[in-house]
Formats: structure tokens, C-alpha cells, sequence
């Protein structure tokens, strides 16, 4: 979650724990704005709105770094949502490991109690690591993961039932608790990102990972910037 975001850094891992780390970024990754500049981007971790309150180690600009095959596959995704009337925005993209550490580390802090009435109102801080929505490993370090909402054309985000990065079991992409119009939203942006090859999260309606990975195996820990990728 985000999460971790959420479950972000979550059930997030899906992958091997004790796979490599490296700071030098590959050859495969692209800035989305390069593969599609009409996708919207809402960086949230490289502002203070975010659940630790702060800039997040690791995002040194605004900016949503993906492993090729991932960016293009969201291009084609936006395509579709165009057609429909809709439009994708993106909140989080590659995760530098440094940043899965530090929410980790965050998590770890129950006196930092700032961000609780917007992102785990039902949820003890201290609860956030055993109930899996913080944890070491996010699949979004390996590249191909994205968290992505539905905007209508004026850039204006959907009602998807909960914010992004809420904390709580409503997040829960089938939640029974939400119905019309959000629910309506979830199952289309699952179609649409469906149809291109991604993979939800069920724990979080706007956690994505294409598959199969380009890097399946790694976790990077490069920095977020659009030099990164043009080294």
C-alpha cells in the first residue's frame, strides 16, 4: 500500500523473498510519460500526502518509472478507457526497495500517529505488519506492478469505493460492502486492466501486476527519475 501500499508492499511481494536487490536500473524500464503522456500521474509517494506524512525515500521526482512491457501494455489500456469515456491516473509505479524500507520502518513508529484518520482509521498501526498491510518485499520494486485509478475525461477521479492506500478490508477489490456506482468502477477498471494482461491484487481494487514479469526475480532499489532510465 501501498501500500502499501497497502497491501502494496503487501501480499504485494508475490515473489522470491530472498531474491537479489540492485541499485542500477535496468535496461528494460521506461518513463510512462514517454510511452503514453495522456495517463494520468498522481505520485503520491514523491509528495507528503501519502500515509507516512512525508517524500518517501528513493522518489526524487514525480515520475512513473515501468518495466517496458508493463508500460506498454497500460497504453493499451488507456486506449480502451478512451474509447469508453474514461481515463487511467496512475499513484505509484516501480517502488525503489529503499522506500519498502522505510515504510516498513514507519509502520514500526506507533508514536507517528499523524496519518491514522485518513489511511487506517479501523486498523492499530501496530496491526498494519501482521495483517499484512505493510510488509519487506513489493512486487512494485520489480518493475511491471501499478497502482491506477479511473478518472472521467476532465481528470476527474472515479468514486471506487475507498481512497487509494486505505488501509481496511473495504479496500478488498470484491468487497461486499461496496456497491453501485463503485463497484461498477472496480469491475470496469479490472476489465480494462484485465484485457491487457495484468493481474489484480484481490486485497487492493487498484493494485496491478502484468504478467508475465520482465523481472520476476529482482528487486531494484534505483531511484525515482526519469534520469534512471536514460543512463
Amino acid at each position: 500500500m501501498t501500500v502499501v501500499a497497502g497491501w502494496t508492499g503487501v501480499l504485494g511481494a508475490m515473489g522470491v523473498l530472498g531474491a537479489p536487490a540492485t541499485g542500477a536500473p535496468a535496461p528494460g524500464f521506461a518513463a510512462l510519460a514517454e510511452v503514453d503522456p495522456g495517463i494520468g500521474q498522481e505520485m503520491r509517494y514523491a509528495t507528503a500526502h501519502n500515509f507516512t506524512g512525508a517524500v518517501v525515500d528513493g522518489y526524487e521526482e514525480p515520475v512513473c518509472l515501468l518495466a517496458r512491457p508493463a508500460a506498454r501494455a497500460l497504453h493499451r489500456a488507456q486506449r480502451e478507457a478512451l474509447r469508453r469515456g474514461y481515463s487511467l491516473l496512475v499513484y505509484d509505479c516501480y517502488r525503489p526497495q529503499r522506500a519498502v524500507d522505510r515504510f516498513v520502518r514507519w509502520a514500526r513508529d506507533g508514536a507517528d500517529q499523524r496519518t491514522k484518520a485518513e489511511f487506517y482509521p479501523q486498523v492499530a498501526k501496530d496491526r498494519l505488519i501482521p495483517e499484512g498491510y505493510i510488509a519487506e518485499k513489493s512486487g512494485h520494486s520489480r518493475g511491471s506492478t501499478v497502482d491506477v485509478t479511473l478518472t472521467d475525461l476532465d481528470r476527474e477521479p472515479l468514486d471506487m469505493g475507498t481512497p487509494f492506500d486505505h488501509f481496511d478490508p473495504l479496500a478488498h477489490t470484491a468487497s461486499p460492502r461496496v456497491t453501485g456506482a463503485a463497484r461498477e468502477h472496480r469491475e470496469l477498471l479490472g476489465r480494462l486492466l484485465g484485457g491487457q494482461g495484468f493481474v489484480n491484487l484481490p486485497e487492493e481494487w487498484w493494485h496491478f501486476t502484468y504478467r508475465p514479469e520482465a523481472f520476476p526475480d529482482t528487486y531494484f532499489d534505483f531511484p525515482v527519475s526519469v534520469a534512471s532510465v536514460h543512463r
